[in-house]
């Protein structure tokens, strides 16, 4: 089960959005993990003959980030020893990334044993942050 703001999050709550930024926390020890993850992801359907591209759902709904040991501790420990919770919901694909990356310094996962996280690689430009700029 995911959760936003406290409360149980299902298909219904997406909406409009593209994606979300998450933490999953191990309850045994508090390590913790920041990635980002889409709703939906490139797909093909044929259509008179032909190719064409689509999006269709992801596997967002059973999804444990993409960090080996984490995913290690999760096989070991199970899954109820673990919470998941979505930080932000994002309408585009470099907001998530801009968001994700924010989160990960801010909370200075890379220098802190608390975190699963092991590298952080994004490319986000200035004009995606259309939501986030500083006026």
């Amino acid at each position: 089960m995911w959760t936003y703001k406290g409360q149980e999050f299902s298909e219904e709550h997406i909406g409009s959005t593209y994606g979300y930024v998450y933490c999953i926390t191990n309850l045994q020890n508090g390590k913790q993990y920041i990635g980002k993850k889409f709703f939906s992801k490139a797909g093909y359907k044929a259509v008179k003959g032909k190719r064409k591209k689509i999006r269709k759902p992801s596997d967002w709904l059973t999804y444990w980030g993409s960090n080996k040991t984490l995913f290690e501790d999760i096989q070991r420990l199970g899954e109820q020893h673990f919470r998941r919770e979505i930080l932000h919901l994002c309408t585009t694909r470099s907001d998530c990334a801009y968001l994700e990356l924010r989160e990960q310094i801010d909370r200075r996962v890379l220098e802190s044993d608390g975190f699963y996280n092991d590298w952080i690689m994004v490319k986000v430009r200035k004009d995606h942050l259309k939501f986030h700029k500083v006026k």
